[in-house]
C-alpha cells in the first residue's frame, strides 16, 4: 500500500477526481459531473436555464472551494478542473463549454496564468469555429508586481464570477454580461500573505521561511512572495497591505473587501486580521465585507490575502444576491458593531479596600511569579494539554495584581472572597473555576472562625467535590494538599519543598482521572509534571 505522507487521500493519481466525487456526494443533488474521467473533469449544474448566457471558469485544484464548489445558481454553471496547481487541458474546457451553451452563448472566466490562458483560450476558439456564442474574461488583479506585464489572477476573480453569475440569472445578453465581467475584473485588485508554503497531497513540505518570517505578495501555488519580511502585528500588517492597495484602487469611493483564508490559517487569526484591515484609512471605505473565508486557497497554506473591489451600483448589487452556494462566502453590509450592557446579577459582592502589607507582599509575590512562570507552564501543558496552564494562572494573577490596592487586604474572610471574585473573572476553563472555588469555600470557613491552613483545606475539600479529582490524579491538587498538609504543623518553607515533591511526582503518574490529560496515553504522560501542580508549587515557592 502506497503512504500518504500524512495526507487523507487515496491515491496521487486520482485525488482530483476522489475529491470531485466527495464534492458532487454533498451537494444534495445540485451538482453532476461529465463522464470524462481522469482526463476530463468538468463539475456543473445538475439543472439550469438553458436559454439563459453560461458562466464558465476553473484552473488548477487545490484552490478548493474555488472552483468546483462555486459551482451553483447564480455563479458558475459549470467548472473545469485541473491537476493540483495546473491548467486542465484544452479539450476538458471545451467539453465544460459545450456542455451548458446553449443560444445566448458562453462566458469563460480566465485567471491570468499561462496555462489557462492558453488552454481556456484555445478551448474558447475552437467553440466559436463550432458556431457557439463565446466571449472571455481575463482577470489578473494581483498587484505584488509593480508594473508586472501579466499580474497573476487570484482572489479577486471571485468577485467576477459573482457578477458576472448575478447577470447571467438575471437573464441578460451575453454582450452585457461579459461587459460587467470586465468592469468587475478591472475594479479587482488582491495582495497576499503567507507564513508558510503549500503542501501537495502525497509530497513532503518544503519550508522557506524562518520562524517569525512571511513572504507578501506570493501567489496561489506556493510560488515565492515578492519579499520576505518579519511578521509584524496585524495592525501593522494590515496597515502595509491596505497602503499598497490603496495606490492601485481607483477613485475614493466604496468598496467590497474578500478576506480570504489561503487554507490552513485559524478563524481567530483570521478575524484580528478582518478587524485589523477595517480599521485602516482603506479599510473605512469598505462597505461590503466578503469573509474572512477560505474562498481560493492553496492547499494548507497558512496565510490569507485582502481582495478590493471599487464598487458602483450594478456591482453592489450583484455582491448582495443571495446565492444558494455553500461555500459562497456571502456579502454583508458593514455596520458598527453592538456592544449591550451587563445584565444585572454579576456584580457581586463589593469589598471595602484596606490594607495589611504582609498580605498584600504575599498577594503579590505570588502574582508576579505566576506572570513569569507563564511560557514555561505553556510548554509544560504543551506535551500534555491544549498549551494553555500558564495564560490561565497568568491572566488571573494579572487581575488580581491589577487590583491589588483594591482589595480587602486587612480582612481574611472578604480577601478570600474577593480573590475568588477576581480569579474567577478573569481565568477562563476549569483552573480558573476551580480557583474561585477554592477561595469562596476558604473565605466561608474564615468567616466562621477558622484559621487559614484550615480553611484553605476547606477550600481542598470543595474543589475535590466539585472537580472530582484527588491525590493521585495528576492534577494541582498533588500539590496542594501535601503542601497545606505540611503548613499544618510547620512554615511556608515546609509548605514550599511539600508541594514541589507533590508537583515532581505528577511526572510519575501515568493516568489522569479529569481534564486534557486524561485523554492521553500513559507514554504521553510519562515524564511531564501536570502543570497545574508545577502552577501550585511556584506559587508556594514565592510566598517563601
Amino acid at each position: 500500500m502506497a503512504r500518504t505522507l500524512g495526507h487523507f487521500i487515496e491515491a496521487r493519481d486520482s485525488l482530483v477526481t476522489d475529491a470531485i466525487d466527495g464534492l458532487l456526494a454533498s451537494g444534495g443533488g445540485t451538482l453532476a459531473r461529465l463522464d470524462g474521467y481522469p482526463d476530463i473533469r468538468v463539475v456543473l449544474r445538475a439543472e439550469r436555464d438553458a436559454g439563459k448566457v453560461a458562466v464558465i471558469s476553473g484552473g488548477g485544484s487545490g484552490h478548493e472551494p474555488a472552483h468546483a464548489g462555486l459551482v451553483g445558481a447564480g455563479l458558475l454553471d459549470a467548472a473545469v478542473c485541473g491537476d493540483v496547481f495546473a491548467s486542465p487541458s484544452a479539450d476538458a474546457v471545451l467539453a465544460g463549454i459545450l456542455a451548458v451553451s446553449g443560444p445566448a452563448g458562453c462566458l469563460v472566466v480566465v485567471k491570468n496564468y499561462a496555462g489557462d490562458r492558453l488552454n481556456f483560450g484555445l478551448a474558447a476558439e475552437r467553440a466559436r469555429g463550432m458556431g457557439i456564442a463565446v466571449e472571455t474574461v481575463l482577470v489578473a488583479d494581483d498587484i505584488a508586481l509593480p508594473g508586472a506585464t501579466q499580474p497573476r489572477g487570484v482572489a479577486g476573480t471571485l468577485f467576477v464570477h459573482k457578477v458576472a453569475g448575478h447577470a447571467a440569472a438575471a437573464g441578460l445578453p451575453l454582450e452585457e454580461v461579459a461587459a460587467r465581467a470586465r468592469r468587475a475584473a478591472s475594479a479587482a485588485r488582491s495582495l497576499g500573505i503567507a507564513v508558510s508554503t503549500a503542501t501537495i497531497p502525497g509530497s513532503r513540505r518544503a519550508e522557506r521561511m524562518e520562524e517569525g518570517q512571511a513572504e507578501l505578495g506570493l501567489g496561489i501555488h506556493g510560488e515565492p512572495g515578492v519579499e520576505r519580511v518579519a511578521l509584524p502585528p496585524a495592525s501593522d500588517l494590515a496597515r502595509i497591505m491596505t497602503e499598497r492597495l490603496a495606490a492601485t484602487l481607483p477613485g475614493d469611493g466604496p468598496l467590497a473587501l474578500l478576506v480570504n483564508n489561503l487554507g490552513a490559517t485559524t478563524s481567530l487569526e483570521m478575524q484580528v486580521l478582518t478587524r485589523a484591515v477595517l480599521a485602516t484609512n482603506l479599510g473605512k471605505r469598505v462597505r461590503l465585507l466578503l469573509g474572512p473565508a477560505p474562498a481560493m486557497t492553496a492547499l494548507d497554506m497558512h496565510g490569507a490575502s485582502l481582495s478590493f473591489l471599487a464598487l458602483d451600483g450594478e456591482l453592489e448589487e450583484a455582491l448582495l444576491s443571495p446565492v444558494p452556494v455553500l461555500h459562497w462566502p456571502m456579502a454583508v453590509r458593514i455596520a458598527a458593531p453592538q456592544v449591550k450592557p451587563l445584565p444585572g446579577g454579576l456584580e457581586g459582592e463589593r469589598f471595602t479596600p484596606s490594607r495589611d502589607d504582609k498580605a498584600a507582599a504575599r498577594i503579590a509575590a505570588v502574582a508576579k511569579a505566576l506572570v513569569a512562570a507563564e511560557a514555561e507552564l505553556n510548554a509544560l501543558d504543551a506535551k500534555v494539554g491544549d498549551g494553555d496552564t500558564g495564560t490561565t494562572f497568568a491572566g488571573a494573577a494579572r487581575a488580581v495584581l491589577a487590583d491589588l490596592d483594591k482589595l480587602p487586604q486587612a480582612d481574611p474572610p472578604a480577601l478570600a472572597r474577593a480573590l475568588a471574585e477576581r480569579i474567577g473573572r478573569a481565568a477562563g476553563g476549569s483552573s480558573g473555576v476551580l480557583g474561585s472555588i477554592f477561595f469562596a469555600a476558604a473565605g466561608a470557613s474564615l468567616a466562621s472562625g477558622a484559621v487559614w491552613p484550615e480553611a484553605l483545606h476547606e477550600g481542598v475539600a470543595r474543589v475535590r467535590a466539585y472537580g472530582g479529582a484527588g491525590p493521585g490524579d495528576r492534577t494541582m491538587l498533588d500539590a496542594l494538599i501535601p503542601a497545606l498538609d505540611a503548613l499544618k504543623t510547620g512554615d511556608l518553607a515546609s509548605a514550599a519543598h511539600a508541594a514541589r515533591e507533590g508537583a515532581r511526582a505528577t511526572a510519575g503518574m501515568t493516568r489522569a482521572a479529569t481534564g486534557r490529560s486524561s485523554y492521553l496515553a500513559s507514554g504521553d504522560l510519562q515524564g511531564t509534571e501536570d502543570p497545574g501542580a508545577a502552577a501550585i508549587a511556584i506559587a508556594f515557592a514565592a510566598l517563601t
